[in-house]
């Protein structure tokens, strides 16, 4: 449950009062971060949150560092219930291929930014910088371990990009994404060795481009 901020600082994780600061200057604070750049398979997803001022949410933490599925969904909920605003860009396989994944997470990300309901005074960004925005923006390495913003971000990317894999799951389920999400395990390998890449395989990943059965299913 998320709660207001106590009279005690130091039971504030130091994410809150990071954001906290960059309120004073920036009231309305957006945080970004993506989930998918690594898999062979789907989209590479993106999300933008502005939070309140003074929300502190329990748990809230980097989405890697929260391994339970059924967590990350009530932090998932926890967010959507208390953000001010939250916006999600989507970028599929084919585009991907097309343009290279690191351009397709900064245009998932531009997407996000542009999906918020309210402009925000300065994004927060997890390791990337984006052009062509008129708007203040920080690069952060490791942002998530840093903002709330971009923790939260983090968490709603990665629900939302699973959602989107399960999907796929029931349209292709001789992959089993159910399992890996479209990760290089050794379970998807072995499905990709076997059926050859399905539409939603990223044909620019070596790992699949070098599979011997290039055929579609």
């Amino acid at each position: 449950m998320s709660s207001r901020k106590t009279s005690k600082k130091s039971e504030v994780p130091s994410i809150f009062h990071y954001d906290e600061q960059v309120r004073k200057d920036h009231p309305a604070v957006a945080g970004i971060d993506e989930a998918g750049r690594g898999p062979l398979a789907g989209p590479v997803v993106a999300a933008a949150v502005v939070l309140p001022t003074g929300i502190v949410i329990e748990g809230l933490r980097d989405s890697k560092k929260v391994p339970a599925e059924h967590e990350r969904k009530t932090l998932f909920w926890k967010i959507a219930n208390c953000a001010v605003s939250i916006g999600v860009g989507i970028v599929e396989a084919d585009v991907i291929d097309r343009i290279n994944i690191l351009e397709a997470t900064r245009l998932a990300m531009k997407l996000a930014v542009a999906d918020l309901d309210r402009k925000p005074d300065i994004l927060l960004i997890d390791a990337v910088r984006l052009s062509n925005l008129p708007l203040e923006q920080r690069s952060i390495i490791k942002g998530e371990s840093v903002s709330a913003s971009v923790a939260a971000a983090s968490i709603i990317a990665k629900v939302a990009r699973d959602d989107i894999m399960l999907d796929h799951h029931d349209k292709y389920p001789a992959y089993n994404f159910r399992s890996h999400k479209g990760y290089s395990t050794n379970e998807h390998m072995e499905c990709i060795s076997k059926y050859g890449p399905c539409p939603i395989h990223r044909k620019s990943f070596r790992k699949v481009a070098d599979v011997q059965l290039p055929f579609e299913i």
